[in-house]
């Protein structure tokens, strides 16, 4: 397990950052061809982002391209991952640099089941370099469950410098709610992500132990024309993935 060094703290005047935390290249399978790393790019300028996070299912294996394309364009991109844990819920794990995403991305690999990918079915999972050349295709199927359970995610997501906020919380399906019907503080989830059209108060109401959580909205964009329909504004020190990670983790 790689064990970073520890972030630094930042003391700065804050700015609003706007944020889209939750978009798949076309490594996911159910992500779109066109979800190339400077078409995500390109779409996030157009669309005002100054930060977005790249969450593929179960792979980081397009990070390192998306983060060189972002650079290149002049926008900050978070490595990361939507890791489907063994009780079927969905984590978005973001980390600070493409190495540590990398690192946590063979991790999760080693414990992913051996289940082939079927291009036919679920759609190719391709793998992309920095302009947007095709590297080859994954070819185990990244959508399945890791065998690394939701409790474990957030002191995983530390260890590797990221942090982990639980996806479409109020979702019907791959949600901590849908799965176990609590959010458990014990799984020490700090920001959680809800849908455009939940409504936080009624969703406290019904589950008083989210008092007090942080809640954020993405588009969980699989198309380019989703990118930047769900978003939100952070007050971070920069628009940087570590600023974001050092908001995340308070």
């Amino acid at each position: 397990m790689r064990c970073a060094p520890r972030l630094r703290r930042f003391r700065c005047k804050a700015v609003d950052v706007h944020c889209d935390l939750h978009i798949h290249s076309c490594l996911s399978p159910c992500g779109d061809a066109d979800m190339t790393p400077n078409n995500i790019v390109n779409m996030a300028l157009l669309c005002g982002l100054d930060l977005i996070a790249l969450t593929d299912h179960g792979s980081c294996g397009n990070c390192r391209a998306i983060v060189q394309a972002g650079a290149r364009a002049g926008l900050s991109v978070v490595p990361g991952m939507e890791l489907n844990c063994r009780e079927e819920t969905h984590v978005l794990c973001l980390f600070p640099d493409a190495d540590a995403a990398e690192a946590f991305g063979r991790y999760v690999y080693e414990r992913l089941p051996a289940i082939p990918n079927d291009p036919a079915v679920f759609g190719p999972q391709l793998l992309l370099d920095a302009s947007d050349r095709l590297l080859g295709e994954e070819p185990r199927l990244l959508i399945t469950a890791a065998d690394i359970g939701v409790y474990e995610v957030q002191a995983l997501c530390a260890a590797f410098s990221g942090v982990a906020v639980p996806a479409h919380l109020n979702k019907s399906a791959y949600s901590i709610l849908s799965s176990l019907g609590y959010c458990d503080p014990a799984m020490d989830f700090r920001t959680y992500e809800i849908t455009a059209s939940c409504r936080e108060e009624l969703l406290v109401s019904e589950h008083p132990e989210l008092c007090g959580a942080r809640f954020v909205k993405n588009s969980d964009a699989h198309y380019l024309e989703q990118i930047g329909l769900c978003t939100h504004t952070l007050s971070l020190c920069a628009a940087t993935a570590e600023a974001l990670i050092e908001y995340l983790r308070r």
